[in-house]
């Protein structure tokens, strides 16, 4: 189950990250979702080993599982501090790369660029970087010349929206910037909670299989019935 929760998050991260990824050039931020992706298969595996070894009592198989889990646990940690250090770089990526997105913007014949600032327009509810005002200066809007900012920007509710700065009640009032920093940076916070959440149950694991260790190694008797081969 931790493992599927754990797959489950990275690949959220990775879908969240495709709607995004234009004002976020640094690809390195995804190393934490495909680590926690490694961490949640690698899981399953050592899970099923686990449970083998310990109903089984195996020693071997029992030490063998608390070095896995206490390497995976190392794991998290690295997953938990990368994921601090990418969430404090947000910023500064998004606003190294969102003037460039939006300078690059084409409505009549949108690339791929063009549909991310447009989704993100829609889904956040903002327009421009700060406000609707910083379409001024974009090379669209000096090409269209119809003193307009694109459809994107028209609050959902209003239906008649032509996307005009003479009726700027139309148009959403918050800026984009600092809604896709909030948006990234909650994306990576879901990444350090999974992690913190499971290196807690890869030490409750690995305290579980060394109290069976220690049972194992503490009864003599029942190391000779095993040694002589009997079972009754």
């Amino acid at each position: 189950a931790a493992a599927g929760i754990l797959c489950y998050v990275g690949a959220y991260v990775f879908i969240t990250y495709d709607d995004y990824d234009h004002f976020f050039e640094d690809i390195y931020t995804l190393i934490p979702a495909v680590i926690i992706i490694a961490v949640g298969t690698l899981l399953f595996i050592i899970g099923l080993i686990g449970c083998c070894a310990t109903i089984r009592e195996s020693r071997c198989g029992l030490a063998t599982f608390v070095i896995i889990l206490l390497l995976v646990f190392i794991t998290e940690v690295v997953v938990v501090v990368l994921g601090y250090i990418y969430r404090a770089k947000v910023e500064d990526e998004v606003d190294h790369s969102i003037q460039k997105v939006y300078n690059g913007y084409n409505g009549t014949n949108p690339d791929a660029a063009s549909r991310a600032i447009d989704y993100v327009q829609r889904q956040l509810r903002c327009c421009g970087i700060h406000n609707y005002s910083d379409w001024e200066n974009t090379v669209w809007f000096k090409q269209t010349k119809n003193n307009s900012v694109p459809l994107s920007c028209c609050k959902a509710a209003l239906s008649n929206c032509t996307g005009s700065l003479t009726r700027p009640m139309d148009l959403y009032s918050e800026g984009c910037e600092a809604l896709v920093v909030k948006k990234l940076q909650e994306i990576m916070m879901y990444v350090i909670w999974a992690a913190l959440a499971f290196a807690a149950i890869q030490l409750l694991g690995m305290l579980c299989a060394c109290i069976v260790l220690c049972r194992r190694s503490r009864d003599p008797a029942y190391e000779l019935l095993i040694t002589g081969g009997t079972y009754a």
